[in-house]
């Protein structure tokens, strides 16, 4: 739990979805990313939630949501898909538009949201990516060492569920520390770290979690070739929040891969390692409540 939330579960039409809110207000969905779930958020939502109807809900795959196993084409779990439990997460809860926050894979589906549902999107914050084709595209020996799960995960099944499932509580250890400033665990509170070692170590969402991956690196990858080949744009203005230490800062000039894609974009670095909220939360408040309050 996040302190002053309540949970539920909320039937999205396709899966249903693990839910945290509190607050009142236009609403600001908070979407995490990998290896995370709600918790990611705790240290920053109670401040959101003073200015905002704050709804966390556990993407597909992660935390408490459903998580359905992948098909042939990996379209289950490709952002399109993810964007959609989104929209029918707003609809079941009767929300015509929200401000939408998302970090890692979370982000990921925030734009694809913005790209395919754009009447439903007030403002939109990204944190720590580029996108996806992108970032497939900048990759060099150096990233591609530093960002090694991307083609680990997306193997074929089994073998990475295998491998994660020998130490599942491990494999996140070793990957939350590693992607943090400080190499630490210290970032982390005791009921994140329980939950994402929990997480990581139920064999239907390691298989979520590769899924997830796989994809990005074919579904994903595909539909943001089209999307950019056909000049589509979001329209909703956008801020980005990268770490000095974190994934985008390898990949050159971040903000400007933002610009190639929305048409009001603005942006600003911390000192984080990827982690932000947890490592930062500071910078993350100062970055995003004012762009979510702008008029």
């Amino acid at each position: 739990m996040i302190e002053g939330f309540t949970a539920s579960r909320i039937d999205t039409g396709d899966v249903t979805l693990s839910l945290h809110r509190a607050g009142q207000g236009i609403p600001l969905i908070l979407l995490h990313g990998y290896p995370q779930n709600h918790h990611c958020w705790a240290s920053v939502a109670p401040t959101l939630a003073q200015h905002f109807d704050v709804i966390i809900p556990d993407l597909r795959g992660y935390g408490n949501s459903d998580a359905p196993a992948d098909n042939a084409d990996h379209s289950t779990y490709s952002k399109r898909r993810m964007a959609a439990d989104i929209i029918g997460l707003m609809d079941a809860l009767g929300l015509d538009r929200a401000h939408i926050l998302g970090h890692d894979r979370g982000a990921r589906v925030t734009y694809r949201l913005a790209l395919d549902h754009p009447d439903r999107i007030l403002r939109l914050g990204i944190i720590e990516i580029v996108p996806t084709g992108d970032f497939w595209d900048s990759w060099n020996a150096d990233l591609a060492l530093n960002a090694y799960h991307w083609t680990f995960l997306a193997q074929p099944a089994p073998l990475p569920e295998r491998m994660i499932a020998a130490d599942g509580a491990g494999y996140a250890d070793w990957t939350l520390a590693q992607w943090t400033l400080a190499k630490s665990l210290d970032a982390f509170t005791p009921a994140a770290l329980d939950s994402y070692r929990t997480q990581m170590s139920d064999p239907a969402r390691i298989h979520a979690m590769c899924a997830d991956y796989r994809a990005g690196a074919y579904f994903d990858r595909a539909l943001d070739r089209e999307t950019k080949d056909a000049g589509t744009m979001i329209d909703a203005p956008l801020h980005f929040l990268w770490a000095e230490g974190g994934f985008p800062a390898q990949t050159g000039d971040p903000l400007s891969a933002w610009r190639g894609w929305a048409r009001h974009v603005t942006g600003n670095a911390c000192r984080s390692g990827h982690f932000a909220m947890e490592e930062n939360p500071a910078a993350v408040l100062s970055a995003f409540l004012p762009h979510f309050q702008a008029r």
